[in-house]
């Protein structure tokens, strides 16, 4: 009998939280102002670069930390701050993931990336560019990401909680990061998932 209760009981947390979740709101000018940061259970990083012309080698980054400031009102004005450890890249491969962001992102010198925003420009109701100065090695250089509002909402638990998916290509080479290229490409394109909760 007790076992039934508690499946009964289960059962019933379940529908009713269901009946309470409600799907994000995908207009930004819903979403309320204040200070948002990652919630880094539900974000990934994740870049492919060209092997010698044969396919794409895929990697991530474990490690890595984000925030923005938000006004409705002023959408635009709005500040990301991204930081990276180019120590976490991860292949899949640990002599790769030992070797590579020492090659490639000269991790030892500059174990942290860093993106900052200064522009941001709405091109539809939940779609804007974004641009920023990103470090990486040591160099900064304008970059900007092709970003997808997925709307903001409470979650399950009741936190005010937003959604995002940008995507971006930079020439590695142009932060002097040249190791093997041609044959290892110079352009790295890189496709972030991000969820925030509200502070």
């Amino acid at each position: 009998m007790s076992k039934l209760l508690t499946h009964l009981m289960l059962t019933a947390s379940l529908m009713t939280g269901a009946v309470a979740y409600a799907a994000p709101d995908a207009n930004p000018a819903n979403m309320p102002a204040g200070s948002y940061v990652l919630e880094k259970t539900h974000a990934s990083i994740n870049a492919k670069v060209m092997h010698h012309g044969y396919a794409f080698y895929h990697f991530r980054f474990d490690k890595f930390d984000a925030s923005y400031d938000y006004d409705p009102k002023n959408p635009t004005a709005s500040k990301v701050v991204v930081t990276v450890n180019t120590k976490s890249m991860n292949t899949g491969y640990a002599k790769a993931d030992k070797e590579f962001p020492v090659e490639f992102l000269a991790a030892d010198k500059h174990p942290t990336a860093t993106f900052k925003s200064n522009k941001i420009t709405i091109t539809q109701c939940n779609k804007s560019t974004m641009a920023g100065d990103l470090t990486l090695g040591g160099v900064t250089k304008p970059v900007t990401l092709d970003v997808v509002f997925n709307g903001a909402g409470k979650d399950m638990w009741g936190a005010m909680r937003s959604g995002f998916s940008a995507t971006t290509t930079i020439k590695r080479s142009e932060f002097g990061l040249t190791k093997y290229v041609p044959a290892i490409g110079d352009e790295v394109a890189s496709a972030i998932e991000v969820e925030f909760v509200k502070k």
